[in-house]
């Protein structure tokens, strides 16, 4: 198989090395293409261009794989834990038991914020998204570390990684309590991170919250699901911001703001606004998917992904913990009878199959948190929670490369040819 790619232009041929993966996809180099051309590719939104070599995550879209350092992500949801997940993604390897002890002591003790903060929070307005919270707060964190988390100290690396694991889920429960009027709950040494986070969510004063272990367990695994998905919006956003050699917290925070977006983060959050809206206008399932097809206005939120041109792996999964959740509830969520619905009609439907549409994450993770008691303004939180320790691994992976350098893509462009400046008097 030919290992270079050749380009004519001008009366000339170039040769531009084939890069292969592990895993056999393979790319032409085109880091001297303008040095030797004088040309640079264009390709809007970065669909068919790699920014890097990663060893993090491994997705195929074609054929629904998903994997994290080389483990399938049906292996690690069904028989791991979160903080070790976590620990993977991060350091590459499946940790030791004495090695996931420290980690896990690490983050639950950061689950206590610093003093100081705490009146960072009041400055915000009562009405405040809670993404814009975690996302100052956050960078606001990392000024109470005892190091700046920089490419100069990597070395600090299991410490800083562990405290931003425990500080991001801090400030989502101090959020979400501040919003409700109630007072921040400490976080329990005894418990582990999804149960401890329910616990500081729900906890009352003299009443602490009990959690199920179905429900921790649920709440787990969603983190799990969440904990890296290769070069997207948010992700490239945190290796961007990195690049530039911002600290640790820093580019996480930018990560936050870029998952905040609907097309990204948010998308969860309009599959349960979609789905009521179904709920609350009394049409069927199938009615609106017609509309779907008739209406441009009108879309089948949670179908369909940039990369997966399959079932999304995750979405079978958290599908499989939804009736599990509610009948431990005692919940028979209507919602959860209507995405059903949706999605048997949709994989039937001819016009929904040919364009691939198939379920993703965000079609079930949304009734499995309703379910939990998680307010929708707070889904995006908890997808940023789980992402952490990709955006964390990310990071350190730009800082690891020996030829790393700033990202800076270019750009053709195609405003207005070269002019003379007008004086405003003579401007008609």
């Amino acid at each position: 198989m030919a290992d270079k790619a050749q380009l004519s232009y001008d009366g000339r041929t170039y040769e531009m090395q084939i890069v292969e993966g592990t895993e056999h996809e393979r790319a032409i180099d085109i880091s001297h293409l303008r040095a030797d051309t004088g040309l640079i590719t264009l390709d809007d939104g970065y669909a068919n261009t790699g920014s890097c070599k990663s060893g993090i995550t491994f997705i195929h879209g074609e054929q629904g794989i998903l994997r994290h350092r080389g483990y399938p992500i049906e292996q690690l949801a069904e028989q791991s834990t979160f903080l070790e997940v976590a620990y993977l993604v991060i350091f590459g390897e499946l940790p030791t038991r004495a090695q996931l002890d420290e980690f896990r002591g690490r983050v639950i003790e950061s689950l206590a914020l610093p003093v100081g903060m705490a009146a960072g929070f009041e400055g915000f307005p009562k009405d405040a998204h809670p993404m814009a919270i975690l996302s100052a707060m956050i960078n606001a964190a990392g000024q109470y570390e005892p190091f700046e988390m920089t490419p100069a100290n990597l070395d600090k690396l299991p410490e800083a990684a562990a405290r931003l694991m425990g500080r991001v889920a801090a400030i989502a429960a101090k959020t979400y309590r501040r919003s409700i009027g109630q007072p921040f709950v400490e976080h329990r040494s005894d418990r582990d991170y999804a149960e401890n986070f329910l616990h500081m969510l729900f906890s009352r004063p003299g009443a602490e919250f009990s959690t199920h272990p179905t429900i921790a367990k649920a709440l787990d695994m969603l983190f799990i699901l969440h904990a890296d998905h290769e070069q997207n919006c948010s992700t490239s956003t945190v290796r961007m911001v990195g690049s530039s050699q911002a600290n640790l917290f820093a580019s996480v925070a930018a990560g936050v703001c870029a998952l905040w977006g609907p097309l990204h983060g948010g998308a969860n959050q309009r599959v349960i606004e979609m789905l009521q809206q179904i709920h609350d206008s009394g049409q069927s399932p199938e009615r609106y998917l017609e509309r779907v097809k008739s209406d441009p206005g009108v879309r089948l939120m949670g179908f369909g992904h940039r990369v997966y041109k399959n079932y999304d792996p995750r979405a079978r999964l958290i599908k499989s913990h939804c009736d599990e959740v509610l009948k431990v509830l005692g919940r028979d969520d209507p919602l959860l009878h209507i995405a059903e619905r949706l999605e048997q009609a949709a994989l039937k439907d001819e016009y929904f199959v040919e364009r691939r549409l198939y379920p993703n994450v965000d079609f079930y993770s949304g009734i499995i948190l309703r379910a939990i008691g998680i307010p929708v303004n707070m889904f995006t939180v908890m997808f940023a929670i789980g992402r952490t320790p990709g955006w964390i691994a990310n990071w350190y992976e730009v800082h690891r490369n020996p030829r790393a350098r700033i990202y800076r893509p270019r750009q053709i462009y195609v405003g207005p040819a070269k002019r003379d400046y007008v004086p405003i008097e003579q401007r008609g």
